[in-house]
């Protein structure tokens, strides 16, 4: 009997002894499992740098930059740059929306005229995948608020007791012939139209408030269901249990060193695997852009923390104020494929080597010298029809691919449609004049090639020397 009980505790021991092993060296649940982060946001100035840019994150700390760190949507609207990007995703998951402010600084309009006679419109794209976005559209938010002179930093929140989406934004609308920002709201369903601005956040006297983000807190967490942060000279946060009801002042973030004169921008973000956020703010005093603050409880100002040195990092692009969102993982998928970092490349003409393809107001030609240089650089991307073929997307028209059209070439946007992806997919062979370089073959006229006639790029049969010189190109940096 001694010798069973011995031999039985040996094997206990050992079943004892591989589960602690298991314990010890099984991967993090959340690390290995969980979808990641998807953060939409600008970047800086100029026309490049204000626009639509991706990037995305598996912890919510460390973050890549998507799209090979290219913008991921241009404005081709109002002022044609965008700031302030808002990701909005509805209650059902099938539709999505960006919401940005229209404004392109020290591209055309000074931060003066932006003020003061600035744009009333925000700019929306639609998506139903995440991955194809519609044409951009203008939504005039501020026009009918009397006197009201821009229209800043927009967010959206699904509102459970109206069953639509409180849409907020900053105005200027003077007092006494000086600046002052309010925070207004409207109510929308489809980001199209919208009721009467109404009045959300007011500071009293001159006191301006400009940017505005909402949390909602999950059951049994701090003390309100819905928490936000402002900036209004200190970045302050407010609790409520109604979105349209009565805010309650929690503090700010001054005893953690953070004012509104230093930060701005605020942009919440919940992390996957627990009860604990991060409360992203721009450090546009400084141009470092975000730095997250960690809290495990946003309604009690005491429990916020700046960082420790070393445990976040932004990527190689300046992440400046946007918003983020959770993703699942089909979302993931999507998105990852869809802008994954695929190089910008030229097509170079092999009987005109000074030569590059190029689109110009959005015609499609060869040229020399071509400024910008990016109007002549194309990610090639897996064809739009599917694998084994190859499609030409712009790099600073993303979205953008080149189509033929009755035989002749334009950049167009992708419309998601069977007929676009069947226009805009080639498949890349052994150069007709040299096996070294590389024609591209119509999907859909498989008896027609890619090729320039009188400089401009055509899709035409091809049959004599001529013909392979002018459809032959080598693909490069």
């Amino acid at each position: 009997m001694s010798a069973v009980l011995s031999r039985l505790a040996a094997v206990l021991a050992a079943v004892a002894l591989l589960l602690a092993g298991q314990v010890l060296t099984a991967p993090d649940r959340a690390a290995a499992a969980d979808p990641g982060q998807l953060m939409a946001h600008f970047i800086g100035e100029g026309a490049t740098g204000q626009q639509i840019y991706f990037s995305h994150s598996t912890d919510g700390l460390h973050w890549n930059d998507l799209n090979g760190g290219g913008m991921t949507l241009r404005s081709t609207v109002g002022t044609r740059g965008v700031r302030d990007p808002a990701l909005v995703r509805s209650p059902d998951g099938g539709t999505y929306w960006i919401i940005a402010t229209d404004l392109c600084i020290d591209c055309g309009q000074t931060w003066s005229q932006s003020i003061n006679d600035g744009s009333r419109n925000l700019v929306v794209w639609e998506s139903t995948d995440l991955v194809t976005w519609s044409q951009p559209w203008l939504l005039n938010v501020a026009g009918a608020i009397p006197d009201g002179r821009n229209a800043w930093a927009p967010e959206a929140i699904w509102n459970p007791a109206t069953h639509d989406y409180v849409l907020y934004w900053a105005t200027n609308k003077p007092l006494n012939g000086a600046t002052k920002h309010r925070i207004y709201y409207a109510r929308t369903s489809d980001f199209r139209s919208i009721t009467t601005p109404q009045t959300y956040i007011e500071r009293p006297g001159t006191q301006e408030i400009i940017d505005t983000q909402i949390v909602e807190m999950p059951a049994g967490v701090g003390a309100y269901r819905y928490v936000r942060a402002s900036g209004d000279g200190q970045i302050t946060l407010e609790g409520s249990n109604s979105i349209l009801g009565t805010w309650t002042t929690l503090g700010n973030l001054s005893g953690i060193g953070l004012t509104g004169s230093q930060v701005e921008g605020p942009m919440w973000m919940k992390f996957r695997d627990r009860d604990e956020w991060t409360l992203y703010l721009d450090q546009y005093a400084s141009g470092r852009g975000y730095l997250p603050v960690l809290t495990t409880d946003p309604t009690s100002t005491a429990t916020y923390r700046l960082p420790a040195t070393g445990s976040y990092h932004l990527g190689g692009t300046k992440k400046r104020h946007g918003s983020i969102l959770p993703l699942t993982a089909a979302e993931e998928t999507r998105v990852l494929a869809r802008y994954a970092n695929t190089p910008g490349n030229r097509l170079q003409s092999f009987n005109f080597q000074d030569r590059y393809v190029r689109h110009a107001n959005l015609d499609a030609r060869i040229d020399a010298n071509v400024s910008p240089a990016d109007d002549s650089r194309f990610r090639i991307r897996p064809g739009l029809t599917g694998s084994g073929t190859v499609s030409f997307e712009s790099v600073n028209f993303p979205g953008y691919f080149l189509r033929h059209s009755d035989y002749d070439f334009q950049l167009v946007h992708n419309d998601g449609s069977a007929r676009f992806a069947a226009d805009a997919t080639f498949r890349q062979v052994a150069g007709l004049a040299d096996a070294g370089w590389s024609s591209f073959q119509s999907y859909n006229h498989p008896d027609r090639y890619i090729r320039h006639y009188a400089y401009q790029l055509r899709l035409d049969p091809i049959t004599d020397a001529t013909g392979r010189g002018d459809a032959t190109f080598r693909v490069t940096s």
